[in-house]
C-alpha cells in the first residue's frame, strides 16, 4: 500500500467520523459539519456537547453538535488556521502520524522481542501490571476498540516494553506503547513500535500513531520507527467551563 492509498484510506475514514465528504479536505480554509453518529466512525466517546477539530495541512474540518456551532462559527470567523488551533476553547491538541515505508530495525542486545497475535494478548494480560503499560493495551478482550496485536520486549523472562494496537475501525489501528523507566532511552520503544507497525502492514492494515506537541521523545520515537507526521487534530474543547470528552 502506497502513501497516497494510505492517505486516501485515512480521508475516507475521516469523513465518517467527522461527518465531512473525503474531499472537504482539500479544500481552503473551514470546513464546518454537524457531528453525527455515522455507521463507522471510530467508537470514541461522546458526549451530548461535541468537538473536535481537523487539518491534514490544507482545510480545516471542524465537526461540533447543534449547540456549540453557532459560538464556534462566530469564534473562527476570520482567523488563520494556526489561529484556530490556539483559540481559548481548544483544550487538547494531538499530531497523527502514518507509515512511511518502514524497514526492519535492527534490535538492541540484552533483550528478547516477540510480536503476539490477538490470541496471545488474554496471557499477556494476565503477566503484566496494568499500571506499567497503561497505553499499550485495553486489558478487555470485549473493547469498542479491541487489541488486535502487540510488540513486547523480555529481560530474564519479564516484560519490560509493549507496543500494543487497537482496532479503531476496520482499516485504522492504533498504536500505544509503554516502556518500564528502568529500561528506557535503550531503543526498546523505536524497536517495538517499528515491529508492530510491519505487522499491522503484514496485516493489510494501516497502523497510526497518536501523541501530543509537547511530548518530543514521542515524536522521536514515531519519527525513528519509521512514521511521518500525517494530521493535526483537536480531541477536547472547554465550553462554559466543561470539557467535551477526549476522542481519542
Amino acid at each position: 500500500m502506497t502513501s497516497n492509498d494510505m492517505m486516501a484510506v485515512v480521508r475516507e475514514q475521516l469523513a465518517v467520523d467527522l461527518n465531512c465528504l473525503a474531499d472537504d479536505f482539500n479544500r481552503d480554509g473551514f470546513v464546518f459539519c454537524e457531528a453525527n453518529e455515522n455507521p463507522g466512525r471510530r467508537p470514541f466517546p461522546r458526549g451530548e456537547r461535541h468537538f473536535e477539530m481537523l487539518t491534514i495541512g490544507k482545510a480545516v474540518i471542524v465537526s461540533t453538535t447543534q449547540d456549540l456551532m453557532p459560538y464556534v462559527r462566530e469564534q473562527l470567523d476570520g482567523k488563520s488556521r494556526d489561529d484556530a488551533f490556539n483559540m481559548p476553547f481548544v483544550y487538547g491538541v494531538g499530531i497523527c502520524f502514518l507509515p512511511d515505508k518502514p524497514q526492519v530495525l535492527p534490535k538492541p542486545d540484552g533483550f528478547e522481542f516477540k510480536l503476539l497475535e490477538r490470541s496471545d494478548l488474554l496471557k499477556l494480560y494476565d503477566i503484566v501490571q496494568k499500571d506499567d503499560f497503561p497505553y499499550a493495551l485495553s486489558y478487555d478482550e470485549n473493547h469498542l476498540r479491541p487489541d488486535m496485536l502487540a510488540s513486547t520486549a523480555t529481560v530474564n523472562g519479564k516484560v519490560v516494553g509493549i507496543a500494543g494496537t487497537s482496532r479503531d475501525s476496520e482499516m485504522l489501528w492504533q498504536i500505544g506503547i509503554n516502556v518500564l523507566p528502568d529500561h528506557r532511552k535503550c531503543g526498546i520503544a523505536v524497536v517495538l513500535t517499528n515491529m508492530l507497525a510491519i505487522g499491522i502492514l503484514e496485516n493489510g492494515k494501516i497502523p497510526y500513531y497518536a501523541t501530543a506537541p509537547s511530548y518530543i521523545a514521542s515524536q522521536r520515537v514515531a519519527i525513528n520507527a519509521g512514521f511521518k507526521s500525517a494530521c493535526t487534530c483537536v480531541y477536547k474543547g472547554w465550553f462554559d467551563g466543561e470539557l467535551t470528552l477526549p476522542t481519542c
